[in-house]
This record gives C-alpha cells, structure tokens and sequence, in this order.
C-alpha cells in the first residue's frame, strides 16, 4: 500500500547560483560525499500506516549527496555590540531623546515615557501599568530627578524581560528536533541557516529537512544554506507533502547519529485553516517515531511587525504548541518594543534575536543586553 514511500530522500546537491546566498560569505567547497545510509528514506513501518496515510505521494527526490561532516569554523566578523546594533532602532533614538536634554522629573516626562513606549510596541497595557509604577513611586519620592527615573525604568524593562530569557538547551535528546513555524516573509528560512551555522560551529552534526515544499525556491534557498555551511539537508522539491518530507529527515538523522534536526514549514498565515492544519500533522508523523518530538517548536517572528506578532503568536500556539521564539529584524525598526509585550502575554522563551543580516547577528537572547542596547547609558547621553 505504501511502496511509493520507499523511495529515498536526497540530499544537498551544488549549490544554486550566488543571487540565492543570504548573508555571509560562503564556506569552502563541502568534501566527497559519504553515501545514505540504506534505511534513512524508507518510510516501510506498519506503525506509520494511519499517519502516513493522509499524505500524497512525494515528488521524485534529487539524488545527488551532500557531506555529513562538521567542518572546521569560519572566521567570524567582528561582532558588533549589542548598543551598536540597536542604538540606531527608532526605539532606542525615541528614549535617548527623551532624556538627552536633562529633562525636568514631573508628570509630563512620564506621559512623554508613555508615548514612547506605545509607539515602540511595548503595548498600552504593558506602557500604562509600567508608567504609573514609575509615577507612584515618583509622588513617594522614591527618585529625585530624571537620571533616578532612567534607573528605575531600566531595572523594570529587565525585570520583565528575565522570565522569558531561556536559551535553547539542544542537549537533552539525540537528535533534537526544532520544527519552525511562522507567517510568510518572517525569515524562517534565513534564520534556520543561521542556526545551523550556530549549532556547527558548536561541533554538533546537524541535519536540515526542507519541509517548505509550498514557496517556490524554498527547498532552494535551504540547499543553499546547506552548502554554505557544509550541512546535508534531505528534501523532496516543491509540492511535496512536508510531513512525509520531515520524517524521512528524522530517520535519516537518527540512523546517521545526528544532534539536531532543524525542519523548515511553509509560511503560513495564522488565518489559512489548511496550512495551520499542516503543522498538526507533521507533529504527529514525528511522533511516530519519537513521541516527545518535536522537542522544540521555534516560532519566527517579524519584529517590525508589532502587535500583529502577538496575534500570530496566539493563534500558532493554540494549533502546534509553540514553545519558543526567535524575534527577527530587531536593528532599525520602530517596533522592537514587540519583545516587552510578548514577554508580558505569553512568557515564552525568547530563544534568539536577529540584530543584523550575518550569521552571527542571531543573538541569543539576553534581557539585560537588550535593554542595555535600548536605552542611553546615562542622562544626556
């Protein structure tokens, strides 16, 4: 009944040409290729009949391989601070002019905070019950002049922030599996390439499974990524069906011993009922084989989105139970304030945050850093 999916999944073949690349320069030519491994593609286990059942047939896989090998690290560009990154955000420019000119500590400086604050997305309930803290304490006189306010204001950002610092611990199983999900035009795809990039240089063998088989040149762009940093990734070209698509990826990574799998999904609106459904059943193929994956799903999030982010982040969690975030587009934008009202209404773990365009821009994310980057250092500064 199933002997269609006793094909095998392929692998990265060369790289497509220089216009599809992201960010950083390319890695040397990958080494030979080492050959699949005879039962990573097979799908022929009675267990998956009912799962595997709802899928359409795959389309014809590639058949050139890529190398499974961590190859030694790049070196890395001069990785630019936090405050560098972020000083030049309308955010962090809205509160260094709030308290550039030594401004006077009264009622009016915190309806200005206010307003800077829900212009940067923090939200009105998080900007409203943040500032009548600071006004309260201010009547009590618990701070004499704007500088006090400045450090209180920090401590509070921070406070709110910490829960949600969590960093990704990819330790626990072999291999771990992070499924990636998010809107169209996030950088989902980008950001898996920077997180292979990552988890390669950490000397971890990592697998990608190109499960965005809705976007043309999506399989592309992740092959891409692939050979750049000398990363197989097991994909079976556009229109195929992405569950049957990652558990091949899945048998391919615990049959060669991997420590991480990282799938890409199609970017999909949270209101696209058939797409959203997708995501539930790709997470129980994979229980098929293992029944705590996946063990991370990594939600994208734009953050010059805003407050649509908190939509998205709601809907995409009552359907495939996100339990992470990496909040992209941070550097530039007016709306990095998103990142204070996710953490007040969900208390997700923000996992990464993406500062610039290179790898190494995808910042773990750090609640003091990034408040630290947001506002000025002292009064007048």
């Amino acid at each position: 009944m199933l002997k269609f999916w006793k094909k095998k999944p392929a692998e990265t073949p060369t790289p497509p040409p220089a216009e599809q690349a992201a960010d950083e320069q390319a890695a040397d030519a990958p080494a030979a290729a080492i050959p699949h491994d005879a039962d990573a593609g097979s799908l022929d286990n009675p267990a998956l009949g009912e799962a595997l059942s709802e899928a359409a047939p795959p389309a014809e896989p590639d058949t050139e391989e890529h190398p499974f090998e961590v190859p030694a690290a790049e070196a890395a560009p001069a990785k630019r601070s936090w405050r560098e990154r972020l000083s030049g955000s309308s955010f962090a420019r809205g509160l260094s002019s709030l308290f550039s000119r030594n401004p006077k500590l009264d009622d009016a400086l915190l309806d200005e905070l206010e307003t800077t604050l829900i212009t940067a997305d923090v939200g009105i309930e998080a900007s409203t019950s943040l500032v009548e803290d600071l006004r309260k304490r201010m009547h009590k006189r618990e701070f004499g002049d704007a500088a006090a306010l400045l450090a209180a204001l920090r401590k509070e950002l921070v406070t709110l922030l910490a829960p949600v610092q969590q960093p990704l611990d990819v330790s626990g199983r072999k291999p771990f599996v992070v499924l990636t999900v998010g809107i169209n035009g996030v950088g989902k795809t980008t950001t898996i390439g920077k997180l292979a990039r990552r988890y390669r240089d950490e000397n971890r063998a990592v697998l990608l499974a190109a499960g965005d088989t809705f976007r043309a040149a999506a399989v592309e762009q992740l092959k891409t990524w692939g050979a750049r940093n000398s990363v197989p990734v097991i994909a079976q070209g556009q229109d195929a069906d992405s569950a049957s698509v990652i558990f091949d990826a899945l048998q391919a990574a615990r049959s060669r011993g991997a420590d991480v799998l990282i799938a890409d999904t199609a970017g999909r609106l949270h209101t696209q009922g058939g797409l959203m459904d997708e995501l539930g059943k790709i997470a129980r193929v994979l229980k098929k084989l293992d029944a705590d994956a996946p063990h991370e799903v990594l939600m994208v999030i734009d953050g010059t989105t805003g407050q649509n982010a908190v939509s998205q982040v709601r809907q995409f969690r009552q359907i495939v139970g996100v339990t992470g975030l990496v909040v992209t587009k941070l550097d530039g934008t007016a709306k990095g304030g998103v990142v204070f009202a996710l953490a007040r209404e969900f208390g997700l773990p923000i996992r990464y945050v993406g500062l610039g365009e290179s790898a190494t821009d995808l910042r773990v994310f750090d609640a003091q850093d990034y408040v630290d980057g947001l506002l000025p250092a002292s009064i007048g500064a």
